[in-house]
């Protein structure tokens, strides 16, 4: 794997920090499971990069979380690529703690970029889903220079940025090369949070709540409905949103049927989504090391990938 750190000239990115170090390569998001899963849990083992993998960090606006990391290989036929947005309640978390899965759709042999954005502290929403969708458009108008097919590509999040994928697979009316969004414990519906985060709801379900009014410039469903509805996923969907994949555990703070109210929007326009559910509480990253969850989730991508 070659790391460098010259400038990259006319592609008008400018490269600063190299990407994280061996240390961080096993770290993952680090939002909390609220309670241990019974079931096994997968071991991941790092193995090398091939020699034809440069990773280097650029920066895609002039705020200081306004970096990507892109992983992509010299070699071969132009590759599709996986966008990956890590989670944090809106408010915290880096691309750092997605390493490892970077790492691993990297050894696939994808194009891989791992995103960060403006926090709920920076800036208030609409700005994170901004923040993702030029990153992705600045990847693909250097599609060249990261041998990158900028017509194949998908997005994958993690809780909060789920949510942010989600949200970028329902905008507009469908990007242009965006093949599937698949999110893991995502925030799909900030409402619903907001709603089971009240008095009845447990310490994760109140904190969700509180970073859903954070993520809204604190201000509360009623106060600001235009920004509540800019946020909620569902009300977005259209005819040409690319294909969605989302996976809940049963009982976790963020519970399938946030993804069920999706679901029931995009098939109604004819665009299909899957929701998978495993047992336990696990969420986020602990999730997708659960047994089975990353090997499917890399299944349907490779399936929406494919040429």
């Amino acid at each position: 794997m070659r790391r460098t750190a010259v400038g990259v000239g006319s592609l008008a990115l400018a490269a600063v920090l190299l990407a994280p170090s061996g240390a961080d390569a096993a770290a993952d998001d680090p939002t909390p499971s609220p309670s241990p899963s019974p079931s096994p849990t997968a071991t991941v083992t790092a193995t090398p990069l091939s020699s034809d993998t440069t990773v280097r960090t650029f920066s895609y606006g002039s705020h200081a979380r306004q970096r990507m990391d892109v992983w992509w290989h010299s070699t071969g036929e132009r590759r599709p690529a996986v966008f990956i947005i890590h989670g944090g309640w809106w408010s915290g978390g880096d691309k750092k703690y997605t390493t490892s899965i970077s790492r691993s759709y990297a050894q696939l042999g994808y194009t891989v970029i791992t995103i960060n954005y403006r926090l709920s502290g920076d800036a208030p929403w609409p700005a994170q889903r901004s923040d993702a969708l030029d990153a992705i458009a600045t990847v693909r108008r250097h599609a060249e220079v990261f041998n990158m097919d900028p017509d194949r590509y998908v997005v994958l999040g993690f809780s909060a940025g789920g949510h942010i994928a989600a949200a970028v697979g329902t905008y507009g009316n469908g990007l242009p090369g965006l093949r599937g969004v698949a999110g893991v414990s995502p925030v799909i519906s900030p409402l619903t949070a907001f709603t089971d985060g009240d008095e009845g709801g447990d310490a994760y379900q109140r904190k969700l709540r509180k970073a859903t009014v954070a993520l809204a410039g604190g201000c509360g469903p009623t106060q600001c409905p235009k920004i509540w509805s800019s946020m909620e996923v569902a009300f977005h969907a259209s005819a040409s949103d690319a294909p969605m994949l989302t996976v809940h555990s049963l009982d976790e703070f963020v519970p399938p049927y946030q993804s069920e109210l999706l679901k029931q929007a995009l098939e109604a326009v004819g665009v299909k989504m899957t929701i998978r559910t495993m047992p336990g509480a696990q969420h986020s990253a602990p999730l997708y090391r659960e047994v089975g969850v990353a090997e499917g989730v890399q299944s349907w991508i490779a399936a929406r990938l494919a040429k």
